[in-house]
């Protein structure tokens, strides 16, 4: 008998010190990112889950699953996994619209999100272009309405819809053309595939430093220095565009809500030493981007507002498939 409980003793022993063993994480993480390779979701995924990385026993290994609409494929194939934390997506605020146009069947707030920061959006063209300002290439939209090609990452995302504010409030109308992310349009841009591209100050820096693209506007409220030149505002130029702009990027990644709070509470921990160290400042710094922070409900409440705004904007804009109210996305 007392070999018995001896035996049972140290088997309950064992399996206390495995489940210990095997507190979360235990295996390596995947972070799927729903954009392209290169792009800013893609980059800045890359360089937080580094930082990350330090500070948590395992590797997080970065892949990229693209396509669908407004990056819905990355976040259905996030979705089928196990909510067990192993498994992240790499989203922005424009996956917020996949919903709304038929791509994704849920609300966002089935992330639970971690926000890394944004930069704003822009307009170039390539460097060898004809059009020198704004006004030029609007009044050549104007003369021949939807002929013009224009890149805005795909559709729903925050540039194709800065791409149909401008639209809206400038009265011209250009040719869509979607890429699976924004280093596609852009590289379609340098290519002569299209005749200008809308992303962000940070995906384009290095390509204006180049000579690659040239800028024409910034679609925030203030003019921007860069590059030892300044980039006008699309506000000056055409009022009526605070209708609908700006809209602030909000690049992160998430886990599945569902997960447990031992899940999020060491990704939370880990993020916070991230986002507050030096390499993540010196890095946002030299990138031309804000950095954010926010996690957990405090994101979500972000990407709440997010949704309805980019919904019931997308919607006067004739631009979505599926009613936001039908989704339960409240207007703002």
């Amino acid at each position: 008998m007392k070999a018995i409980i001896a035996s049972a003793a140290a088997a309950l022993t064992f399996l206390s010190a495995t489940a210990q063993a095997q507190e979360y994480p235990f295996r390596d993480i995947t972070t799927a990112v729903v954009w392209g390779a290169g792009g800013g979701t893609d980059s800045i995924n890359r360089m937080i889950m580094a930082e990350m990385e330090k500070h948590l026993p395992v590797s997080i290994n970065v892949i990229n699953q693209t396509g669908g609409v407004a990056g819905s494929n990355g976040m259905v194939y996030v979705q089928n996994q196990r909510d067990d934390g192993y498994t992240l997506v790499g989203l922005s605020e424009s996956n917020v619209t996949a919903a709304i146009q038929g791509g994704w069947d849920q609300k966002f707030d089935f992330w639970y999100p971690f926000i890394v920061g944004g930069s704003p959006d822009l307009i170039s063209v390539p460097a060898d272009s004809p059009y020198n300002t704004l006004e030029e290439l609007v009044d050549a939209a104007k003369a021949a309405p939807g002929t013009i090609p224009a890149a805005a990452s795909g559709a729903g995302s925050i540039h194709h819809l800065n791409l149909l504010a401008i639209e809206n409030g400038a009265g011209a109308a250009f040719k869509f053309i979607p890429y699976e992310g924004s280093a596609a349009g852009q590289e379609a841009a340098m290519a002569g595939e299209v005749a200008l591209v809308v992303t962000s100050l940070a995906e384009q820096a290095p390509l204006i430093e180049g000579g690659k693209l040239k800028p024409l506007a910034m679609l925030t409220p203030d003019a921007a220095e860069f590059n030892g030149s300044a980039i006008p505002s699309a506000f000056d130029i055409y009022g009526g565009l605070d209708q609908y702009l700006p809209l602030k990027q909000a690049i992160g990644f998430a886990v599945h809500d569902s997960a447990s709070d031992e899940v999020k509470a060491v990704l939370t921990d880990a993020f916070d030493k991230a986002i507050s160290s030096d390499t993540v400042a010196a890095w946002a710094a030299a990138n031309n981007y804000d950095v954010g922070g926010q996690s957990g409900e405090e994101a979500q409440a972000l990407f709440s507002k997010l949704e309805s705004t980019f919904a019931y904007t997308l919607q006067e804009l004739g631009a979505t498939s599926v009613d936001p109210m039908s989704l339960g996305i409240e207007k703002p």
